[in-house]
């Protein structure tokens, strides 16, 4: 009789102490890299977690690759019980990269922005939003909750309006509704920005960062190692200073999407950081007004980049918010559709 029960409780131990080893096995980070072949552009993913859970797409920012989702934060929501998809946008990582027509240029861009003249791009940000949909399309996932931060945000609105049956909630970090006369980043930020091309691997790793640098927030004072480690394994695994000029055309031909987000019904979560020098802490107060329902959280200090010293307040700022909407699928994202097409 005791041998039995001796034999049932070690089998209980057993499974109660695998259980945080499977959960770790679960939520591992190193899953191989794969590609999703779609109509136009072949796209590099990872997929974390089981596929059986609430699928979370992350959509990183301008020139930003899927490793730039701090592995910590992709195994914190993960463990919530999200399968966790984050992926390589097009022309950076290991995602297709698009070849600009002859008669793109940058400089020539930016300067017909600067002017309020039409900007040309060799495509658009919806394209980029209907690259994601065709990723989660392609990975057998219908609905979705969508996690995007600053351009990645934008992208995200926009997926919400083209496949509103799709999306499930929507969580936007420090990124902006577009609208013409919010607060500009300074004029030295877009210079760094604008610094796209390098003699040789030495050049881009200092000048990534010094951009790095100039996004953090200056309550943190940045190992400028640690800055340049970050960027040697950005430019090691791809370096594509085209690519992400072409993507920095997109956002500058992109209207406002005021009218867009004014349609729009669906939870969302607008989280801002104070001491944004790139889009300054009033163009997540402007983006969370104009998404009805939306909820607003304001990071003090936060910039413009996942630093350490911020990674907890954020975290706090959207687990409580995702966790609540994982099982909820009563308010999927809604437009107007007798207005949808004219949002497009």
């Amino acid at each position: 009789m005791f041998k039995r029960l001796f034999s049932v409780a070690a089998a209980l131990a057993a499974l109660l102490l695998g259980a945080g080893s499977w959960a770790a096995g679960r939520c591992d980070v190193n899953v191989p890299t794969e590609h999703a072949e779609l109509a136009q552009v072949s796209l590099a993913y990872q997929s974390i977690g089981r596929a059986s859970d609430p699928a979370l797409l992350l959509v990183m920012g301008l020139g930003g690759q899927l490793i730039h989702w701090p592995d910590e934060v992709v195994v914190a929501l993960c463990q919530q019980g999200f399968r966790v998809i984050r992926y390589d946008n097009r022309d950076v990582g290991l995602s297709t990269w698009r070849q600009a027509p002859v008669e793109a240029n940058l400089t020539f861009e930016v300067l017909r922005y600067k002017l309020g003249l039409p900007v040309s791009a060799p495509y658009s940000l919806t394209d980029m939003a209907d690259d994601a949909l065709g990723l989660m399309t392609a990975l057998k996932v219908e609905q979705f909750h969508v996690l995007g931060a600053s351009m990645g945000g934008m992208i995200a609105q926009h997926m919400a309006a083209m496949a509103p049956q799709r999306v499930e909630s929507l969580t936007l970090i420090m990124t902006t509704s577009g609208a013409e006369g919010l607060p500009a980043p300074s004029a030295a930020l877009v210079q760094l920005l604008s610094r796209r091309g390098a003699p040789n691997r030495e050049v881009a790793l200092e000048q990534q960062a010094d951009l790095l640098a100039a996004l953090g927030s200056p309550a943190v004072t940045d190992d400028r190692q640690v800055l340049l480690q970050q960027a040697a394994a950005s430019y090691d695994r791809a370096f594509n200073p085209e690519g992400v000029k072409r993507q920095i055309m997109a956002i500058l031909a992109e209207p406002s999407r005021v009218a867009l987000l004014n349609q729009l019904r669906v939870p969302t979560l607008v989280v801002h950081g104070t001491a944004d020098p790139l889009l300054p802490v009033m163009h997540g107060v402007h983006l969370a007004a104009h998404i009805q329902g939306s909820q607003l959280k304001l990071i003090p200090g936060l910039a413009h980049r996942f630093q350490e010293a911020f990674k907890e307040p954020l975290l706090a700022a959207v687990l409580p918010y995702l966790q609540a909407h994982r099982e909820d699928t009563s308010h999927w994202a809604q437009v107007d559709p007798a207005v949808r097409n004219n949002l497009m």
